[in-house]
């Protein structure tokens, strides 16, 4: 069974991209001979023109992150039905188009934010709620994130360790990850050493860090992973891109690459075996919970599958820095949605990861959606404890913190311009050009350090505290940035008629959904058992639904003008 649901997703997702994309290409204009801001307002620093397969390496390792694997994996209670059709018809027809004309978008507007293009087509108090709005989310990826990533690493021993556990195992190359990233920048962008010979060089370096990690580990307390966490991406969101983001998260997809085709594989040998099975119920209403609005299929399922489907973080990081790095308009459409239909199909993957250990995982049988994801992959290798297994978690965990960290990295750097931008005048180009009060506020480090700060601070929170309010806010986003291309599509004049259907079913689903959380905060706080994490959400959450309704209100307003003028 498992291995129809992977050919029939992949078969899908394929036929999606070629002829679909074909279609939507035309229909947008992309223009190969046009040149790109990378090439036009290169810096050196963030607008540095990568190569297709760098940029694709940083663009899918930074929309990944934890998302298409936590997500699916918890959304599996709905069954394996619902999940594969959101993932497949929801990654070719909402998510896709999302992240594409996201990028589309802003290599249009000079490598500028969806808040700017919004801007564009809607008005300076658009431009200025749509970036408030997008850094509350951020803050929600950046706490989310570090809250994984130090779970992954922290230990009730301290210093470098012998027979290390798994996330002693993980901290260390994780380390080691860093350095090499570092390394191989230096040598393929100053030392003239080629792609292809630094890329061989990069993966035996990755090979000879997993075996290190089975015999030496990193050990130290969760407490002082969130502070070295805090302090590793603010100085990764402020040094020139080719040092640290672009190898760092070009070597790190390869880790990835080869976690989905490990997983084929073992779907192949499962298919095959009688001593693993896929055991995932098609449909459970209700995700097989206590019958209440919070846990019903609709809207909860398209909130909580996330990146696997459709992300509202992936505009931020299409109109952040991957625009920034686009050399060519004819890498748009792999890197725009050619990414985000491969994270569909590990969407799909990891929905058949936690389907082979179903029942240990809905009894609490492991510590966390993604260490349910190893173990369902790892399984399909091996017993639990034999050799094979060992190896394999160790290596499928190493890689979802990797993700998680290189989905930091963008976030911080995502943060750093959009707060910026909040404070600039038109005409200012920069914080340089900026005076008085504004100077401070728009410099890069002061930005940077505020979200790091306020982030790794909501990190030390329980990851249930934040992941699910995280999801609302980053659907939600995902609809208002539909709703920014599609206006701008509408203005100069382009068919955005595939992106009304997915903005308003995404507007629809995560404003019902915010709806229902907060009213049962209401409660909790009413019956007198709210504790601080409860109203850290609800202050969250009425603060993005009081300016989603604001930018939906003045959305719907554009489209409609753009309507009649189109008629007249």
């Amino acid at each position: 069974m498992a291995l129809v649901i992977l050919l029939v997703a992949i078969v899908l997702l394929v036929l999606g991209y070629i002829y679909y994309g074909r279609w939507v290409a035309g229909q947008w204009g992309i223009d190969p001979s046009r040149e790109t801001p990378a090439v036009t307002m290169a810096d050196g620093v963030d607008y540095v023109a990568a190569k297709p397969a760098v940029l694709m390496g940083h663009h899918f390792s930074s929309i990944a992150g934890a998302g298409p694997i936590n997500g699916p994996v918890q959304a599996s209670i709905y069954g394996w039905i619902p999940v594969f059709l959101w993932c497949v018809l929801g990654g070719i027809f909402i998510g896709g188009l999302h992240d594409w004309g996201s990028l589309f978008a802003s290599v249009r507007h000079g490598g500028k934010s969806i808040g700017d293009v919004i801007g564009d087509s809607m008005g300076k108090r658009a431009h200025k709620l749509f970036l408030i709005f997008a850094l509350l989310v951020l803050v929600l990826v950046v706490a989310s994130f570090v809250n994984v990533v130090a779970g992954t690493f922290m230990s009730d021993r301290a210093g470098f360790v012998s027979q290390p556990t798994g996330n002693e195992t993980t901290a260390i190359i994780s380390m080691l990850f860093i350095v090499l990233a570092i390394v191989y920048g230096l040598l393929t962008n100053r030392a003239g050493l080629g792609i292809v010979p630094g890329t061989i060089i990069g993966i035996v370096c990755i090979i000879a860090f997993l075996f290190i990690g089975m015999k030496v580990g990193l050990a130290a307390s969760r407490t002082f992973w969130i502070v070295f966490i805090g302090a590793y991406i603010a100085i990764a969101s402020l040094v020139p891109v080719w040092i640290l983001l672009q190898p760092r998260d070009y070597l790190s997809s390869y880790l990835l690459y080869g976690m989905m085709i490990l997983a084929i594989i073992g779907v192949l040998i499962s298919s095959f075996s009688s001593r693993v099975s896929f055991n995932l119920p098609a449909f459970q209403a209700f995700g097989g919970k206590e019958a209440n609005l919070q846990n019903f299929i609709v809207p909860t399922l398209f909130i909580t599958v996330a990146c696997g489907a459709c992300s509202g973080f992936h505009s931020l990081v299409a109109s952040g820095t991957s625009s920034k790095q686009i050399a060519s308009e004819k890498d748009l459409q792999p890197i725009g949605y050619g990414a985000m239909l491969i994270e569909s199909a590990l969407g799909i993957i990891s929905l058949l990861a936690v389907g082979m250990v179903f029942e240990k995982y809905t009894s609490g049988g492991f510590g966390s959606p993604a260490a349910a994801f190893a173990g369902g992959i790892a399984t399909m290798f091996g017993e639990e404890g034999s050799g094979i297994y060992t190896v394999m978690y160790g290596m499928l965990t190493l890689a979802v913190s990797v993700f998680a960290l290189t989905s930091l990295d963008t976030a911080t750097r995502l943060s750093r311009f959009m707060f910026s931008e909040l404070f600039l005048k038109e005409g200012e180009a920069s914080w340089k050009d900026a005076t008085g009060v504004r100077k401070v506020l728009c410099h890069p480090l002061f930005g940077t350090l505020l979200m790091v700060v306020i982030g790794c601070v909501l990190g030390g929170l329980k990851l249930s505290a934040i992941w699910g309010l995280f999801g609302s806010a980053n659907q939600l986003l995902a609809g208002l940035a539909l709703m920014a291309v599609a206006t701008w599509l509408g203005e100069v004049g382009k068919n955005n008629k595939m992106l009304i259907p997915g903005m308003i079913f995404m507007l629809v689903m995560t404003i019902w959904k915010l709806i229902l959380t907060v009213v049962a905060l209401f409660g909790k706080v009413g019956a007198g058992a709210a504790a601080w994490g409860d109203w850290f959400q609800l202050v969250f959450a009425v603060a993005m639904l009081i300016l989603a309704v604001i930018l939906v209100i003045e959305g719907i307003q554009t489209l409609g003008k753009q309507k009649a003028a189109k008629k007249a």
